[in-house]
Formats: C-alpha cells, sequence, structure tokens
C-alpha cells in the first residue's frame, strides 16, 4: 500500500497541500491521460468511435505509403500471437492487396474494440486523429484544472511529463488543440508503449532516465492502481487520481487525489 488516503480539497476558498512522500526531491511530474488530465469519455465516446468509423478509409487512402504498410505488417504479426494466445482475432487473408486491407481493417476494428494497448493500433489512431484535428472535427479537452495546474508547475521549474497508452501523435495533437490554448508548450516529453507497458517497473526506470532524473525525483499521477503500483515499485513518488464519477474502488488504500489543485499549490 502506498499510504492513507488524502484528498486535496479547499478550506474557505485555500487550497490543501497534497502531502508527499518528500515533496522536496520532486523535479519532475509524470501523468497518466485518460482519466487524470482527460475526461475518459473524450476517449471512449469520441476519439475510438471517430478512429473506429475512418479506420479502413484511411488505410485504403493511405495503402502505398511506406509507413502504413509496415503498420499493416507489424498488425499482422501480432494477430498471429493473439491466434496462438487463443483470442479469436478475425482471420486474415494475406494473398491479396484488398485481403490485406480487409483483414486489417476488421482486426483493427476488433482490437478498438477490446480496447487494445498493442502499439500499432495506437499508431494508426494517432494518424487517423491527426487528419480529424487538422480538419476541425476533434478537439482535445482536459479538466478544467489542468492548465491552471501546468501554468504553476511551470513557475516552480517543474518538469511536466505525459505517459499513455496513445502514441505521442496522438498526445501531442490532444495537448495542442485545447480550448484554453496549446498546451505542449508546458510539456517537456511524451512517452507511450514503446518505452514499455504502463504496469512494468521498468517503464518508468526507462522513462526517468530519458528525462535524466532519478526515479525518487518522479511524482506519477493516474486513474489505474497497477500503474500506481507500478511507478512505486521504481521508486517514483504516486498519487492515484480519482475523478468525480470515476471513483475506483480497487484504489482503496492508496493516496488519493480528486483534482490536481492541491498538487504543489502556491
Amino acid at each position: 500500500m502506498l499510504g492513507p488516503a488524502l484528498h486535496s480539497a479547499t478550506n474557505c476558498g485555500k487550497v490543501t497541500r497534497v502531502p508527499l512522500l518528500d515533496e522536496t526531491q520532486v523535479r519532475a511530474i509524470l501523468l497518466d491521460i485518460e482519466g487524470t488530465t482527460t475526461p475518459i469519455d473524450f476517449v471512449t465516446k469520441t476519439l475510438f468511435p471517430y478512429a473506429s468509423r475512418k479506420l479502413e478509409s484511411f488505410l485504403r487512402e493511405n495503402a502505398e505509403d511506406a509507413e502504413v504498410r509496415t503498420l499493416i505488417k507489424d498488425l499482422c504479426a501480432q494477430h498471429e500471437i493473439d491466434e496462438r494466445n487463443g483470442l479469436k482475432p478475425p482471420s486474415w487473408r494475406d494473398d491479396s492487396e484488398e485481403g490485406r486491407l480487409r483483414s486489417s481493417a476488421a482486426y483493427g476494428q476488433w482490437l478498438i474494440a477490446r480496447d487494445s494497448k498493442c502499439t500499432p493500433l495506437k499508431t494508426l489512431q494517432g494518424k487517423i486523429w491527426q487528419r480529424g484535428y487538422a480538419s476541425g472535427e476533434l478537439r482535445g479537452e482536459v479538466y478544467p484544472d489542468v492548465p491552471v495546474a501546468f501554468e504553476r508547475w511551470k513557475r516552480q521549474a517543474k518538469t511536466i511529463c505525459i505517459y499513455s497508452s496513445g502514441s505521442v501523435l496522438a498526445q501531442q495533437l490532444l495537448f495542442g488543440s485545447i480550448a484554453a490554448g496549446d498546451l505542449t508548450r508546458f510539456i517537456s516529453a511524451f512517452f507511450d508503449t514503446r518505452v514499455g507497458a504502463k504496469a512494468e517497473p521498468e517503464s518508468y526506470r526507462k522513462i526517468a532516465a530519458a528525462v535524466s532524473y532519478e526515479p525518487r525525483q518522479f511524482l506519477f499521477v493516474s486513474d489505474a492502481v497497477k500503474e500506481i503500483e507500478a511507478a512505486g515499485s521504481a521508486g517514483m513518488q504516486a498519487l492515484l487520481c480519482e475523478r468525480a464519477g470515476h471513483s475506483n474502488p480497487a484504489g482503496i488504500g492508496a493516496r488519493t487525489i480528486h483534482d490536481f489543485d492541491g498538487i504543489f499549490p502556491e
């Protein structure tokens, strides 16, 4: 366990600071996205359905693109793994270009429905969302306290980093299209599953090394208990974020916040 639950709150307009194990050590703040900086509904009801609707047409329109062709090969390799593991994905035809396109689209839909974190799918989704953001069909969304916190932490010379299962491109698009303004100017580094799975302690060690800090100099914030435990095992301080309407019973016993207001308030 990470210690007793601690909730950020206001008292007569004053924000209560969230106590950390060693606040003086923290130089970097590492944040999850879904359920932490961004409402879960934005991801599940806006981003995922958009990618699902556009997937086959995107693959067809970009069938000659070298990177897309590589992603299709990567999907095929992941399909073989899923078959060996008995997950029963849709059948894959590789006897023609049309067969590959139809198979990759059907398999991609299957992965989206399962909320798969596989890297080629996440890369494809990011490319599809890029078009949506460029056309104005999509616009990033964060909780109201996030831009305020980013500005505050930047004034305090904290290094802000993002770690999400969504691709780095998808992360940059989301934070770069917020109604309050482009938030990427506050973010020093983005990390996705290419650094490793979010429930693996080694992933957090790699992130720390990439930013040239020790794990103990990080505060990690996420809505997922397994991620909090992994970051803690890697030596990071961590807080479980339970936004309104998304309480996590499994998080009982973890140090918990409901917003960013109490994290290094001024």
